[in-house]
Parts: C-alpha cells; structure tokens; sequence
C-alpha cells in the first residue's frame, strides 16, 4: 500500500521546477506530435514522434476536421469499402461499422462454422471468462488492460481455428450497487432503504440497472472486445442464481458452510461485514488527520497514547499504549511476556478498570514483544484480531463496545452512546484530568479504510456464515505443485503456496438487502418449551421455505406443523457467485450441452490483486462441486499505474477513463469530471494541479486501437504498467504509417493487379507427372519438402531400404533448385550421402517402384487446392526474398510470443515489422522497381508486397481489429477467401517459411553503408532530391561483389549514385568499416563558407547542451533525488549528443580543406 506522506512528498517532487520542466516538455511534444502526420512521407528515417511545434490554435482546427463515415450503412450490414480511402488516418472513420457486422456474422460465436458446439474440432478449443465488472461501473485504464490482454488472446486462437468462445457476463457487486442506489434515493427523495423497505429498494435496484447497466457492454463493445453476446450474463440472473442456492446447499448439507460468532471487518457507514479486499489499507508515518462519514471534524490518527492501569491492592501501575484508546473500555487482560523480569512478578494479580466496575488479569503469553513499548499489552479480544487469537487461548471475556453503527454500548457513564471517535477524545480528556495519562506521540501505523464508505474499519464479532477452506486450500495447492493448474507469471506461485498454507475460514454473509439471499432458514418452534437443542442445530439449508420446514422436521423428528422456518436477512458476499462464475454461466447443476462443451475453460486472465479472492476460491469450488479445476492455466497481468509509477488514484487526478483516450478530452472537461468524485477541496485542487502538470492540453484523440496496441505493448509478465498517454499517441501515430503504408502500397497494386492464391509459379504448364520438371515444381514447395523430410527420417531412401532411381532423379532436381537443407536435416544426411555415390555406381541402382510418388502427388494436389497458398514466381530480387524473410520472421515471433503471453514481444515484432521493414526499406526500394519497364520484376514485387501487407495486417489483428480490418478489405484479390481478417488464419512459420538468414545479414550490411551515407549528408544539410555521388573503397573481394549486388537498394535509399571506381577530389570521407570507405562528393552541392557558419553554430549550441547535462549529472544526490526516467533520459541526451558533436567536428575538418 502507498504511504500517505510518501505520496505527498512525491507530489511535491513532481511539482519542483525541474520536475515540472521535465513534464512541460513532454507537454509541449503532446501539441507537436500532430505534425509528424503531414511531414512522415517526406521523412521516412526520422523517430515516430520526432516533431516540430504545432500551435494549440491549429491542433483545435485538426480536430473538427476529422474524418467521418457518413455512408448510410444499417447496423450490422458490411462498412462500404469501394469508396475511395481517406487520405489520412481518422480512428472515429475506421472503427465505425465493423463492430456491429463482426457481431451480426457470428464471428465471435462458437458456433461459427460448425453445425454444433459439441461437434469436435480437432485443432481445440478455446473458452475463457471475462472477470465480471461491476453492473455499477465505467471502464477504467485497469478494465481497459484486461480487455486488451485477453480479447488479443481469444481474436488470436479464434485466428488458430480453435472453437472460441470470450464469455462476457456482469456482476451485481452488491455493497458497490447498494451504496449507489442508496444515495440517488436520498439526493432524489431524502429517503433511506428502510424508509422504503426491502422489497421496493430491490425494485429500485433493479429499475436502475435496466436503466444504466447496460453502460459498460457498451464500452466493451467501443474497445472491440469479440465476446459472444448471446451468452452474456449477469449474477443475478435466474440461472446464476439458482446455481448459487444449490452450491450453498450442498456446501451446508456437507459441513464446509458453517455459522460461527467471529470478528470480522465491520464498516459501521454500510452496517455490514467487508471482505478484505474491500479494505484499504492507508500507511502513515505519524500524526493525521481524516474526514470520517458521521463526524463534522476531522479524525486523528497515527498516533500511540500511553497510560496507567493500577494494580489492586498495590501502589503499583503499569503502563500500556494504543492506538485506539477507545477501545480500552473493552480491555479483559493486560498481557506480559512470561520472561520480562519486570513483570513476573504481576503475572495472575489484577487491575482496576479505571471506567467501570471490572478486574482485569494480568497474563503471560509468547506473543508480547519485550522490546516495544513497555512490554506490557492491553487485551481487546472483541475489537482485535491479534487480541481474538490471546482470548481464545486464555479463555478472556470477549466484550463488545460498539454497536453496528459504531456507537459506545455498556456500562460506561459519560461514555455510553458516544460515537466510537468522539469518546476517543473525550477519554483521553478524562485520562488527563484523573492524571492517567504518561504521554501521546506520533506513530507510524496501517489504518484500515472501507473502499466503499471511506469509513474506518471496525473488527466486531458478529454472528456470520462461513466456509471451511483447509481442505479445499491443499487441494489447490496441489493443483499448482503437480502442474495441472499452471499459474504465470512463475513468481505468484509462491504468493499461492503462501495463501494456501495459511488459509483462514472465509466469512460470506454480508449485512445487505441486495445481493443473494442466503438459503438458510432459523427454525423455530411454534411450541417454544421443545427449543430445548443447541441454536446451532436450528439452521437449516434448503431451496424454498417449505423445503427448509420438512428438511428440519425430519432431522430433529418432530411434525412439520411444530415448526416455522425464517430466512436469514442477509445476502452472500459477491465473491460467493463470481466463485461459481466458470460453470454456473453454463447452467450448472443441470447437465447442459454448454457445460459439456466449454467447462473446464482453458484460461483465466485478471490481475494478480484477486489471485487469491477470486481465482482461488474458483478453484475451490470448481474442484469440490464438479470434481474438475475451472481451468488449466492462470495468466495474471500488472496493475496500471500513471507514468510517474503512481497508483491510480482520484486525489492525484490520474483516473483516466479509456473512453477519454479514445475520444480525446480537453483539459477543462477533464477537470470538470473531478466534481463529480466526492473529493474534499484540498484533494480537488491537488487532482487539478496534477491534471495540468500531466494533460496541459487535455488527452488526444488516439483511438482504440491504440489504446489497445498501447496496453499490450507494456505489458511485461510480473512488472506494473507505467502508463504514459503521450506513448499512447505514438501508436496513434503508428496506425497513422500503417494507414499511409498501406495506402501507399495500394498504388502499386493498382495497374489491374488482383492478388490470385491460386496462381502458381508453373500453373499454365502441361507437365508430366513423373518427369524431371515435375519432380522440380513438386519438390520446390515447402510442404513437399517437409513431407519428405519426415519420409527420410523413417527410411534411408526415397524407394525403401535400398537406392533406386528416383533417388538420382529427384537428388538432380534438388541440386538444380538449390535448396536450403538447414530446416529439413534428413533431406540434407540424405543428400550429401547420394552425392559420395560414383557414376558407375548409380548406373546400377534399382528401378523404382513408384512408392513415394503417389504421396508426393496427393500433398501437392493438397496444397494446389488451398486457395490461401502463395508460391514464389522466380523472378525476385533479393530484396524481396528479404522481405519475404522478415515477414517470416515476424510471422514465427508473434505466433510464439502470444502463445507464451509475451504481449511485449508480439507487439515490437508487428511495430519493427512495419515501420522499419516494410515502410523504410522495402517500399522505398520499390519505388525504383515500379519506376522500372520490367514487368516480370514488377509483377513478383506486387505478390511480394501484397503478402507482405496481407501477413502484417494478420499479425496485427488481434491487438488492432478495426484498422486491419478496414485495411484487410481493401487489398485488391480475385477473390475473398475469408470474410473477415478475425476469421483467417494467424500467419505462422510452418506457412510462412521464408527466412533466409543469409539474406538479412546482407541487408543489414547494405543498411550500414545507407545510414552512414544518409547521416553524412544530413550533417551537410542536403535534402533528399539531390542525388549525391558516393564513391565506395573496398578491399575485399567478396564484400565489393556484394555492394554491387546490392547497389540498387543502396542508391535508392541512400539518396546517392553508387560508383566504384578511384575517389576525386573534394569528398567527405566516411569509414563504414575498416575495409570500406565511402567518399562522398560534395564539390558543387554545398556553399562550403555558409555550411561552415552553420555547423559551427550548430557546435556552439551542443557543446552549451552537454555542459548543462554535465552540471545537472554532477549535482549532489543526483542519483537518489532525480526520478530513475529521468536519469536514463537525460544519460542517453548527453551520448546522443556527444556523438552529434564529434560528427559535426568531423565535417567541419573536411569542410575546411575544401
């Protein structure tokens, strides 16, 4: 939990003036970043947020012009897509329409492309939950994470062919509903519940979740989520319901529910017993004061009262201290450990309550700490836990002080009927004035809050049901031990262990009205005199009231008329049915077609604060109610935090609601929206201060895929998010190249061409099956070949045990199309043994005996029919094998990556992918082919490019649905194989198996020779239309024919003309490597004297640059006082800019000699 005075303190960090500028500047990249959109086509190489200042005046302008889709299309009827594309990227234009024609196809349906759901499918199935949110509740960036996460997990195994089904569903979030409704009553009405009664304030309940529940299906569906809808559902439903009754029952028939008198977290506000997730648990370092529900003045605490109790019969006292004075109206023991000689001697006498009329021992008990305090504790058994546990084992009166609402109960004079904070100090006063008091002094301490009142907890013992988890805990735990239950990331398994070993009975009744009622009836006796049994043996469990009365007759064997069956009053913790959530959803305890098909699920995703609340008492129920684990793995993802690495919160102003970033919001909404958040004026004005610091211009339009891409690409397993808006509008900006890219590329693809997946490289050649070009074309696919890889992994030979012919005949053909044997290695043992065989030899090799070749025909055909196969033409330049190969890549990473939930990888892979090798090498280089008169090379670059777009839009679906989409149905295709990009297959490498390493470690090389060019001629300031002369030096053979092999790429990107031959004079030397120069000739394209002026200006400034960095490195606690971000910031501006300077010293050495 965050310290309060921590957070304070980092306010005010966040506040100094260096911090502040810091945070500025990043403002001011919010108001540029728009920029980069007009300038990126003419500055492929520069950083996606690499901007010039853009005034507010003209961001507000590019707002109202944003592109919209305004063709009439009825919901769920397919976007138009043959209108022409809109020159820029417009989030509100791409994502309209998609989501309510996925929704009305039955995409996201499990059904889809199946007759039933319980018909097979034999790549699996894939069914997940969604963590229920609150019927009560808006998306927040936490939602927003989990819906990201888990929506590209279910859009990537739907893309697998596996049966998906994303079970969307609500919870009832019973004190969070009841709270809500209650206060809309009293600022309506000035009414309470109980002015209205139980079963109208039920009505009201429900009354205004028809109308506002509905709201976060909405957002989920804005953020794209592919649930299916038909099977949503809400906690309260009759279905969900009737699931929790008979859990209940059953539990209780069997002894695991039970009734007990314990403490338990009591809000006194709410009047009702909290889970302990419902507790905030506020860490002070001393003295505070806190606004409590119910008092008009301020509270106090972190504080430590020290005081006297006397010994009777002695002159003799003892002082204990508290942190809740009020509570020793309570005290029943004063306990000392049975070593501290300063208190043996007291062990078993007595002291007078200074209050009332009561003698209170003085016990021995291990527990005390000799060392804090005094060594002496005062015993609160019935406002303790740690005291609950000492009366228990020394059998102490456990008295009760409070009532529900907190008031002071009992024999106490002055005191009784006090609110539980006003004696605090009225008793303390009392103290004082009877010279009781030794002293008060500020004390570091953990206050318990209740998330939902605010008000401070109470531990009260109160009458409450439970379940009994000891049994049910050891077999989770050993679920996780033996691996049928998988958690990741690996480190919570140990927080489970932890968990599972310590395991206390869980309370589940809750003081409410809206909620389960729980199934529990008191019986009574019509004829009292027979109530002559222990209370407990008088709860019975049943369905109905009527159920409940013959249940309890025959168990205490009376007549059904002696007795009446009363239902208890209160609800189940919500906790109880989100337990149930992964079977109840499908109709549990009925036997029904979905429970067969989709229980156990495959997966549970959610963030590792409920590990405990709610995946493992899924797990608890679901092993002992159906005998099965809910699921088989648990992925847990981080918390969000802002990008200061704080916790969310409404008083620092950093609740942001996703809508807001898809949307964009202005700095004056934003902070209206703080009025509606109950904050006391101090913690609004703070909100507001950090709202300007953060959002000077308010949040951007970025859009939901963005938004999405965004959480994923943080997500790293095990470590927290620090949510940074301004990223988020980097991967605006990135859908922006991918809109551009794509755009771009359809021009190339325009000339009539129309993408066939039929087309084959010999498709309009009559071959003989059987004969050497056969043998070439079959063996050139990578099925094939694969094939007969595991063919030779059985046998020595093609034709059996023995070499025949048709070894010769396809060792010839494979030697001709110059295969690469690294991922088929028993093609290549089978190869390189074939080549030792001598002339004479294979003269006399066997006839073959046509086993293979039947097999060979069948997998060709196989692959012939597949209409979503692409073949090479042969006419690729290396470049497009290149890539081909990247594309591959890329395809191997993010199906690897996703399938081990590493979001992180998956997401760099499609971003390198598309900004670094699709749009700033490869499209450029084809800027020369199409400018080019051949049309075969041509030709193959289109098929390149076409699958280059095809695989990238694929790979990025499942984090951006609706751009990829939109762009999906634009590329030009004879024909459309699947309606949908969320509906075709996730590209992999077994498909797409075009790496060629060899290939990438030549590009990388031609790229080094580019970037020093294109950096030399930026130092000269020489814009990209005028064509440079490079002149390459090189004294290696084997690199010079590779320069030259790669010459047209070089040129093109380069902005330069290559030439190899001798240097003249009047050129600025570039060492690439230490066998390689460039010298490039600058004679006639420079004003050498205004060049000079410049670079020497541009000198001064860097050198003024990295001494103010030096001094700010160098100041005195540098490293303890500067936030972590900032010293990696500021460590990697002073290399960037020492590296700029000895360049620019560099060019003005060779400027000078010119």
């Amino acid at each position: 939990m965050s310290n309060v005075k921590d957070d304070e303190t980092t306010i005010t960090e966040n506040g100094s003036q260096k911090t502040a500028k810091q945070l500025q500047k990043e403002a001011k990249k919010l108001a540029k970043l728009e920029k980069f959109k007009q300038k990126q086509e003419k500055k492929e190489t520069e950083k996606l947020i690499n901007v010039k200042e853009k005034s507010e005046k003209n961001d507000k302008k590019k707002d109202t012009a944003a592109i919209l889709y305004s063709i009439n299309t009825p919901p769920g009827e397919k976007k138009d897509i043959i209108c022409p594309i809109p020159d820029t990227y417009s989030p509100q234009y791409v994502e309209a329409a998609w989501y309510a024609w996925w929704e009305k196809e039955g995409f996201f349906k499990p059904e889809y492309g199946k007759k039933d759901i319980l018909e097979e499918n034999p790549k699996g199935n894939f069914v997940m939950i969604i963590p229920p949110p609150n019927v009560t509740g808006f998306l927040h960036l936490g939602h927003a994470l989990t819906n990201a996460v888990e929506d590209a997990i279910t859009r990537w195994n739907r893309m697998k062919g596996r049966t998906t089904l994303w079970n969307p569903g609500c919870d009832h979030a019973g004190i969070a509903t009841q709270v809500v409704v209650e206060k809309k009553l009293w600022r309506e009405e000035k009414k309470s519940r109980h002015d209205i009664g139980r079963e109208e304030f039920i009505k009201r309940i429900w009354q205004w979740k028809y109308e506002k529940g509905d709201r976060i299906y909405s957002q989920l569906r804005k953020i794209g989520g592919s649930f299916d809808w038909s099977r949503a559902c809400f906690t309260m439903d009759s279905k969900l319901c009737k699931a929790v009754t008979e859990a209940f029952v059953r539990l209780h028939d069997e002894g695991i529910i039970y009734r007990s008198n314990r403490l338990v977290n009591w809000s006194c506000a709410l009047k009702s017993a909290i889970s302990d997730i419902e507790v905030d648990k506020v860490e002070l370092n001393g003295r505070t004061l806190f606004s409590i529900p119910g008092y008009e003045k301020k509270v106090e605490f972190g504080i430590l009262v020290s005081f006297v109790y006397q010994l009777l019969n002695s002159e003799d006292k003892i002082i204990v201290a508290t942190t809740r004075i009020e509570t020793m109206l309570g005290d029943t023991a004063i306990a000392v450990h049975p070593k501290d000689s300063r208190y043996i001697q007291y062990i078993g006498k007595y002291v007078q309550h200074p209050f009332c009329d009561r003698h209170i021992p003085i016990i021995a008990d291990e527990f005390v700490d000799m060392e804090f305090a005094t060594g002496a504790v005062k015993i609160t058994p019935a406002h303790d836990p740690n005291d609950y546990e000492v009366g228990k084992r020394h059998n102490l009166p456990f008295i009760n002080i409070f009532d529900d609402e907190g008031n002071i109960i009992g024999d106490y004079g002055k005191f009784t009927g006090m609110k539980r904070f006003e004696a605090r100090v009225a008793i303390i006063k009392e103290m004082t004035k009877r010279n009781l008091l030794i002293d008060v002094k500020d004390n570091p301490m953990v206050i318990p809050i209740c998330s939902r009142s605010k008000d401070v907890v109470e531990p009260l013992i109160k009458p409450q049901w439970y379940v009994k988890c000891d049994e049910m805990a050891a077999q989770a735990r050993e679920a996780v031990n033996t691996g049928a239950l998988k958690i990741i990331p690996e480190q919570f398994k140990k927080t489970w262990y932890i968990w599972m070993g310590g395991i206390r009975d869980w309370c589940i009744s809750r003081q409410l009205w809206w909620g389960h009622r729980i199934p529990a009836y008191a019986i009574k006796f019509i004829n009292s005199c027979e109530n002559m049994k222990k209370i407990d043996e008088y709860w019975v469990s049943a369905h109905s009231e009527a159920e409940a009365r013959e249940k309890a007759a025959k168990k205490l064997n009376v007549n059904v008329n002696d007795i009446i069956a009363e239902q208890d009053p209160d609800v189940l913790d919500t906790w109880f049915s989100s337990a149930l959530f992964p079977f109840s959803i499908f109709g549990w305890p009925d036997e029904t077609p979905e429970l067969k098909a989709f229980y156990p699920t495959t997966l549970l995703e959610t963030g590792h604060d409920i590990l405990f609340f709610w995946v493992a008492r899924m797990v608890f129920m679901g092993q002992k109610l159906l005998g099965q684990l809910p699921f088989k793995e648990v992925y847990l993802h981080a918390m969000v935090r802002d990008a200061h690495g704080r916790k969310m919160s409404k008083s620092l102003g950093n609740v942001i609601d996703p809508m807001d970033v898809i949307k964009g919001i202005s700095l004056e909404d934003l902070q209206k929206q703080l009025l509606d958040s109950n904050l006391d004026p101090k913690e609004l004005e703070q909100a507001r201060e950090c709202q300007k610091r953060d959002y000077p211009q308010g949040i951007p339009e970025c859009g939901t895929d963005a938004l999405r891409f965004a959480l994923c690409a943080y997500t790293t397993q095990g470590r927290d998010i620090n949510l940074d808006i301004l990223r988020v509008q980097g991967y605006r900006f990135f859908c922006n190249k991918i809109w551009n890219a794509t755009k771009f590329a359809l021009v190339y693809l325009e000339f009539q061409f129309k993408y066939n997946s039929n087309d084959r490289k010999l498709n309009n050649t009559c071959i003989d099956v059987g004969n050497g070009k056969w043998y070439q074309w079959t063996l050139n696919e990578s099925c094939v070949q694969k094939a007969l890889n595991n063919y030779l992994a059985d046998y020595s030979y093609l034709d059996g045990y023995t070499p025949s012919q048709l070894d010769l005949s396809v060792y010839q053909s494979l030697k001709e199309l110059n295969i690469d044997f690294a991922r088929h290695l028993h093609i290549k043992r089978w190869y390189n043994h074939i080549a030792t065989f001598t002339d004479e030899e294979k003269a006399v090799f066997r006839a073959e005996q046509n086993k293979i070749m039947p097999k060979l025909t069948y997998i060709n055909q196989n692959q012939t029919n597949n209409d979503d196969t692409f073949e090479l033409t042969g006419n690729e330049t290396n470049v497009d094998l290149w890539m081909l190969s990247r594309v591959s890549y890329a395809a191997g990473t993010c199906d690897e990556a996703i399938k081990q939930y590493d979001f992180a990888l998956a997401t760099t892979t499609c971003y390198n992918l598309w900004l670094y090798d699709l749009c700033d090498i490869y499209l450029e280089y084809l800027k020369t082919i199409f400018q080019s008169e051949d049309n075969a090379t041509k030709l193959a670059a289109q098929k390149v490019l076409f699958i280059t777009l095809d695989v990238g839009l694929r790979l990025l679906s499942p984090f951006m649905p609706f751009i990829t989409e939109e762009l999906y149905q634009r590329l030009p295709r004879k024909k459309l194989i699947y309606p949908s990009i969320c509906v075709s297959p996730y590209p992999d490498v077994v498909k797409y198996c075009w790496r060629n390493q060899e290939i990438e470690k030549d590009v990388d090389f031609a790229q080094k020779i580019i970037k020093n060019i294109r950096s030399a001629r930026a130092t000269y300031n020489l814009p990209n239309k005028t064509k440079t002369e490079a002149y390459v030096t090189c004294s290696n053979p084997a690199l010079k024919e590779k320069i030259i092999r790669y010459k047209l790429l070089i040129e093109t990107l380069a902005y330069s003309v290559l030439n190899m031959q001798k240097p003249p004079v009047g050129c600025a030397i570039i060492t690439v490597t230490n066998k390689i120069q460039v010298h490039l000739l600058l004679q006639g394209l420079i004003d050498s004297k205004k060049e000079l002026e410049k670079l020497q200006k541009k000198k001064s400034q860097l050198i003024e640059i990295i001494q103010k960095l030096k001094q700010d490195l160098a100041v005195p606690d540098y490293n303890v006082k500067v936030p972590l971000d900032v010293q990696k910031n500021n460590k990697e501006k002073l290399v960037n800019n020492e590296g700029e300077l000895q360049r620019i010293i560099d060019a003005i050495m060779i400027l000078q000699t010119m």
